[in-house]
């Protein structure tokens, strides 16, 4: 059997253990100093309270499809998909809502921020950003966390943001929706101008005589078969005169009655488009579900005492151990 030789990184590693026990005192004295520090620090930081909103995003469909459309292609009461919750989100973050939170709670004076010095909208953007956040949870849900020192505020805030999400994604929805129903309206009263034009020159030839050309001119026909297999020359010549006195009208009439059928079918359709987005436009429908509301914390989130002394203490004494290294290495 050969003996195993140690390695240069055994020997560097066992060489690096023997000089930190040999620095233990140091070390536990400078880890000490480090803890003491940073749990004296916690005391000067002001405690935060946190509250938070969980809720369910919920597909942005169209109230009037739904009840004017023969088939529905979405349920109205299924939960929104992952698209969904990830639309929600970027509305959450939006600078819409949070100008509206900063303005509804005047945050510039509870953050002791001054509106019109240099960098105060970067400064504001970087408080908001570490005071509130939304994420997605594992569940597909939307947690909504703020902290701040105030315990009502903190609850208050995550609620309005939770009802800022529907007012702001009704917003957008009405107003895409105003631009479809603006142009069916249009389209609407454009067709129905067209349809009392036609409407108002068959008037006139009404009052020429003619209702229903294809219809009289088949009675006439008869009429004038008739007369002339009964030898009656008067009559036919009458019957033929007011044949004469109608085909002037053929042509116009039979356009303006198929240009007429197509413009009813035409305006049934628009009709039916005006008032879909017109229900899309005025409705407002939840774009979230709250499953958790916002209440009032008891008990401080942060700073984490422990956790903060703890780091102190291990981040002074790496600190010292990078300075013994160094100082026995220039030795």
């Amino acid at each position: 059997m050969t003996d195993t030789l140690p390695t240069a990184d055994n020997g560097a590693d066992s060489n690096l253990l023997r000089r930190v026990w040999d620095w233990r005192r140091p070390l536990i004295i400078a880890g000490a100093i480090g803890a003491l520090v940073s749990a004296t620090a916690t005391f000067f930081i002001e405690p935060e309270f946190q509250s938070s909103v969980v809720l369910f995003a919920l597909p942005q469909l169209s109230i009037g499809a739904q009840f004017y459309e023969e088939v529905k292609r979405e349920d109205i009461l299924a939960y929104g998909e992952t698209e969904d919750a990830e639309r929600l989100l970027q509305i959450l973050n939006s600078d819409r809502i949070r100008r509206r939170v900063i303005e509804k709670y005047d945050l510039w004076s509870h953050y002791e921020i001054e509106r019109n010095q240099p960098g105060a909208q970067a400064a504001m953007a970087k408080m908001y950003s570490g005071k509130v956040g939304s994420d997605l949870t594992r569940y597909g849900s939307i947690r909504i966390d703020v902290f701040d020192k105030t315990p009502e505020m903190a609850r208050d805030i995550a609620n309005d943001i939770a009802q800022l999400t529907d007012s702001v994604a009704n917003q957008l929805r009405n107003d895409r929706a105003s631009e479809a129903f603006r142009y069916a309206e249009r389209s609407l009263r454009q067709n129905q101008r067209e349809i009392e034009t036609m409407e108002e020159r068959l008037g006139g030839l009404r009052r020429e005589g003619v209702y229903d050309y294809p219809i009289q001119i088949e009675g006439l026909n008869e009429q004038y078969a008739t007369a002339l297999a009964e030898g009656q020359d008067s009559r036919a010549k009458n019957i033929m005169a007011k044949m004469e006195r109608l085909a002037p009208f053929a042509n116009e009439y039979n356009q303006l009655t198929t240009k007429l059928e197509d413009a009813y079918e035409q305006e049934a359709v628009l009709k039916k488009r005006f008032d879909l987005n017109k229900l899309d436009a005025e409705s407002q429908i939840p774009a979230a579900f709250v499953v958790d509301r916002a209440s009032v914390a008891d008990k401080k989130a942060r700073p984490v005492r422990w956790l903060i002394t703890v780091m102190g203490a291990i981040s002074v004494a790496l600190a010292g151990l990078v300075f013994l290294l160094m100082r026995d290495a220039l030795r």
